[in-house]
């Protein structure tokens, strides 16, 4: 049984018309840029000079780069942290926001606004609220007494530029969740409320096994804008010298690129960020295959 509208006649040529732009950004700037990155890992090029052959040379460099192994552990560092926090807290603010309250609409468009507002104007606000003479968080820890900190210094950059994330991305997670939450059918709840289930009860039976399609979908999102993360960290935590007091992988291939001019040594780092990024993508889709309801 075939289900949907087949095209026939001209309405097939207009499809391909329509679909052209898309396909030829696909070709060029996803398909050829992936395959153009690949093919530069095993050569050096400094921008000017001819490509020189490497072969595995770039690859096994990075092995040896101990600046890129501290940027590659502060990569996975950050997604440990910050994937979790973001699932959570973005259900966490779902749940409540699911509920029947005055000014919803209100509450969710809070919550959205980080979303949408620039990287760059909410990293100058936070480094507002980070500084260590000037700054709000300070001042508020000197008002009772405390000694003031240096939240963007290496012992503290880390969970600073994390908290940062999480909370630009609240938002997103959030309508995730809501989707998935208006989804679940009210007579479940309250079915479970005449059996006498508490809201512990109906969150943990219900509504937990029923979106684990959005808790998969955003663990994902999450995963890879984590894999990705580059400009929050970067406003934050860059120095006068042009490095970061909380280098990431990212950092790293714009820096071997754009400052360095080692093409070859950007493109094997960039491969190797894409590896690790397909492992995680076949584990969650293998914990899809086990753990996810969809009915």
């Amino acid at each position: 049984m075939q289900y949907g509208l087949k095209p026939l006649g001209r309405e097939k040529l207009w499809l391909w018309v329509m679909l052209t732009p898309t396909l030829i950004g696909l070709a060029f700037g996803t398909i050829g840029s992936l395959l153009a990155t690949l093919v530069l890992s095993f050569y050096e090029w400094d921008l000017i000079r001819p490509p020189q052959w490497a072969g595995f040379s770039n690859y096994a460099a990075l092995f040896q780069n101990e600046t890129y192994i501290k940027a590659f552990s502060n990569t996975i560092t950050f997604a440990v942290l910050y994937v979790p926090g973001v699932v959570i807290l973005s259900l966490f603010v779902a749940v409540l926001l699911n509920r029947k309250i005055g000014g919803l609409g209100i509450f969710r468009t809070i919550y959205f606004l980080p979303t949408v507002t620039s990287a760059v104007a909410t990293a100058l606000v936070w480094n507002m609220i980070y500084g260590k003479d000037t700054g709000i968080l300070n001042y508020f820890l000197e008002s009772f007494g405390m000694s003031p900190v240096c939240w963007l210094c290496s012992n503290n950059a880390m969970m600073s530029v994390v908290i940062v994330n999480i909370w630009g991305a609240i938002g997103e997670g959030m309508i995730i969740f809501l989707a998935g939450l208006t989804a679940i059918p009210r007579d479940y709840y309250e079915a479970a409320s005449m059996d006498g289930a508490n809201d512990a009860q109906q969150f943990f039976k219900i509504t937990l096994p029923l979106i684990t399609p959005s808790i998969f979908f955003q663990t994902l999102i999450s995963a890879i804008n984590a894999f990705q993360a580059y400009d929050y960290i970067y406003m934050l935590t860059r120095r006068g010298q042009g490095d970061s007091t909380v280098p990431v992988a990212v950092y790293s291939i714009y820096r071997n690129a754009f400052n360095f001019f080692r093409m070859g040594t950007a493109s094997a780092q960039a491969i190797q960020l894409a590896l690790l990024v397909a492992v995680f993508m076949g584990i969650m889709f293998w914990w899809e295959r086990n753990y996810v309801v969809y009915e």
